[in-house]
């Protein structure tokens, strides 16, 4: 385990977290690059010299992946990851265009700056883009840091999902759940644990995060204490998902509501079924078609909406109040042809506290 090693910017003596080994590196915040005179000699300490001067407040950008820094604290802001695990015996083919989608909705639907939305797909260009387990660390802790009252954020996943046993003994069904980047094969997967630790627990008053966690075993992935059984009338009731343990896994007074591709001991189709044109997440498309349709009034009816496509996509694709595929849609996804039939996953609704979904206006 290393220590950790810091040295300030050269131009602007921001705080920069040295890679072990590393020669230079390149500041997130005003991009400069800062050359160590001996790299033999390893990074310089926090006490050494390179930090001399005024004192400097750490930068809000500390984990933040380099790139135009957004508003620390703007309005809105949003983490979309796509993976398709390309040259791998897993891959995914829509995953990346699932990212798109979501990124073209979140901008022309609901007027998140595009400079407050971090994407990460193998299609970055930027290593530090790349969906990593690192890199998706880093993009967690940057959506929910400096966040203030009033402030709207977004996490949008789409790619494989994991099982595996329980050892902290804060699961009902004695599985932690998991989401797999790009890495998983060498680094591990990131579990619902550290996902609840990092961008559920420290939200604070008057903040609200939406997640859409488009993948395999993903009904509690954000850990969040209350599940919204519903059934295929729209009936529904919460339980209680709090840890028998006792351990913490709401908020610190902020709110956070999940839509999932599917429950927990299900799997999350990647189909051609409902775009009929190329393959798609499931919980992407049926997501933005109930938004793009008029059926996005309450969480109840987004939840509804995308359940009876799912369920209606062994046919003929459902018409939500418009055609086959949505605008949005239409815009970004192209080739491909076929269909993989019918569908089993039931997207679920989790949240940090039980509320009325039918009369609860839904917004992002």
């Amino acid at each position: 385990m290393h220590d950790l090693v810091l040295v300030s910017c050269s131009h602007c003596r921001t705080p920069l977290q040295m890679p072990p080994g590393a020669s230079s590196i390149r500041c997130a915040l005003c991009h400069a690059v800062t050359l160590i005179a001996n790299p033999r000699d390893g990074p310089l300490s926090l006490s050494s010299s390179s930090l001399a001067g005024p004192p400097v407040p750490p930068s809000p950008y500390f984990h933040a992946p380099p790139g135009a820094p957004p508003n620390p604290h703007g309005r809105k802001k949003a983490v979309i990851v796509g993976i398709c695990y390309r040259s791998s015996p897993f891959e995914l083919k829509g995953c990346i265009n699932d990212a798109k989608c979501m990124k073209y909705l979140l901008i022309n639907k609901f007027q998140f700056p595009e400079s407050s939305i971090l994407m990460l797909t193998e299609e970055e260009t930027d290593p530090y883009r790349l969906p990593t387990i690192q890199n998706m660390r880093m993009a967690l802790f940057w959506l929910v840091q400096g966040c203030q009252p009033g402030d709207s954020l977004v996490f949008h996943y789409s790619g494989h999902g994991s099982r595996q046993r329980d050892c902290n003994e804060d699961e009902i069904d004695g599985c932690d759940e998991g989401l797999c980047p790009l890495d998983y094969e060498t680094h591990g997967v990131l579990i619902d644990d550290e996902i609840n630790a990092t961008i559920v627990r420290p939200l604070p008053v008057g903040v609200k995060l939406h997640a859409i966690i488009d993948a395999c075993h993903s009904g509690t992935v954000l850990d969040l204490p209350f599940f919204c059984r519903m059934n295929r009338s729209g009936q529904y009731e919460w339980e209680d998902h709090r840890p028998p343990s006792g351990v913490c896994k709401g908020t610190n007074g902020g709110e956070v509501i999940s839509f999932s591709g599917c429950d927990d001991h299900q799997t999350s189709a990647e189909t051609y079924a409902l775009s009929k044109i190329t393959p798609t997440g499931a919980l992407t498309f049926c997501f933005i078609q109930a938004i793009e349709h008029g059926h996005a009034a309450t969480y109840g009816s987004v939840l509804n909406a995308m359940r009876t496509a799912i369920q209606n996509a062994g046919g003929s694709t459902p018409d939500l109040g418009g055609g086959t595929v949505t605008s949005l849609l239409n815009r970004l996804i192209s080739g491909g042809s076929g269909s993989m039939g019918g569908l089993r996953q039931e997207p679920q609704l989790t949240s940090c506290k039980p509320f009325d979904v039918y009369s609860r206006p839904f917004s992002l």
